[in-house]
């Protein structure tokens, strides 16, 4: 029993009758070949024959066992999937089936996919986050916090207060809720003075804006508190896809001195160097060989069969790893995965979208030198089997 994770989806136009899929079945996929959908290797399936009642009958692979159903998938100008509900089974690999459904993917394929042998290339030095930092509820892992909790102590003599804490999930102070949303700073060299608490520049929280008419009793507040200055600073985690979530903040409120500008960027750096420590922390490096399935241009599948990368990926929205062509050094890749699923051994099969790539120059571009040999000689092959039908 096949196990599927579907976690992006393509955008489809479905069609309306079946008479409209039996027609694009019968003009577009005669001579071109359909596979069944999440099938662990790439099997193939023919339409053997289309009934009176509308239904049809399909041939595939004698030791494949539908569960009901079947979905099957193929390429012409578009990429294209049927529904089919097995209505009986004739014999081992052959079934009546009803066309439940279809539909068309609005954009056409992007690249063509091709099996590779382990010999060809594989798959290693997998770096997938142990946790993953859930923007929406801000579940933070309790290592994490133990990172934040450590910088704090050692650096509590930075000002009379200092703080780092995680944003509140129902964040209610309009200043947090302004940095966790845009990951601007907030920076009043002197609480006295109304003018500063207008922007620095671009990249600082404005409280004009924020309070208008409210803004005296902010003032008023923080004066009778005796803070003379305050400097909150976003930490701002970068996942592996470079999306950026700020989900924590160190705050220095001082008593006793007016904060400069390089004091904010001080507290800057040491948000860096924070979230180095907790990438650190939070990553873990696998540097197992794994078999491509499949690669194209923009994606690819692999097969994970070892236990701690099957216990992390399952996981993760997706993952840092090398690709190792024959003869070739590694080029690094980040795979943004789109669907997972588990054979009966329990092997798990990620599909990943490439997303993006390591720093180091021209990377992508030797990918693609390497890729473009190899497809020209699978599309050689592809040719001269259409040639020995005919």
């Amino acid at each position: 029993m096949i196990e599927m994770r579907q976690r992006k989806n393509r955008e489809f136009d479905s069609f309306k009758t079946v008479d409209d899929v039996i027609n694009l079945l019968k003009s577009q996929f005669t001579n071109r070949k359909l596979y069944i959908k999440y099938a662990v290797d790439k099997t193939e399936i023919n339409i053997n024959e289309y009934m009176d009642d509308k239904s049809v009958m399909v041939v595939t692979d004698q030791d494949y066992k539908p569960d009901g159903n079947i979905v099957i998938y193929g390429l012409s100008d578009k990429y294209v999937e049927v529904d089919l509900d097995v209505l009986d089974v004739i014999t081992a690999g052959y079934f009546k089936c009803r066309i439940k459904s279809a539909r068309r993917a609005l954009k056409g394929r992007r690249d063509l996919r091709f099996k590779v042998n382990q010999d060809e290339a594989v798959a290693t030095n997998f770096r997938v986050s142990k946790h993953t930092i859930d923007l929406s509820g801000f579940k933070i892992p309790t290592s994490i916090k133990v990172l934040l909790d450590q910088f704090q102590s050692s650096n509590s003599k930075m000002s009379e207060i200092v703080k780092v804490d995680v944003f509140e999930t129902d964040v209610k102070d309009p200043i947090f809720s302004e940095m966790r949303k845009t990951g601007k700073i907030l920076f009043i060299p002197d609480t006295g003075s109304s003018e500063s608490y207008r922007a620095f520049s671009e990249d600082f929280i404005d409280l004009h804006q924020i309070y208008d008419a409210q803004l005296d009793d902010v003032i008023k507040k923080y004066t009778e508190r005796g803070y003379r200055s305050i400097i909150v600073v976003p930490i701002i985690y970068i996942t592996e896809n470079e999306s950026s979530i700020p989900f924590a903040y160190i705050q220095l409120v001082s008593k006793s001195v007016n904060f400069g500008i390089e004091k904010v960027l001080e507290l800057k750096d040491h948000s860096f160097k924070l979230v180095d420590r907790i990438r650190d922390a939070n990553t873990i490096l696998i540097p197992v060989h794994q078999p491509i399935i499949d690669i194209s241009r923009g994606g690819a599948k692999i097969k994970i069969t070892d236990s701690d990368l099957k216990k992390y990926i399952i996981k993760s929205k997706g993952f840092i790893f090398d690709i190792v062509f024959k003869l070739q050094a590694p080029i690094t890749i980040y795979g943004d995965i789109r669907a997972t699923y588990a054979d009966e051994e329990k092997n798990i099969f990620v599909g990943v979208d490439f997303e993006g790539n390591s720093s180091r120059k021209d990377e992508m571009k030797r990918f693609y030198a390497v890729l473009k040999p190899m497809e020209a000689e699978y599309k050689a092959k592809l040719i001269r089997q259409m040639k020995a039908k005919k």
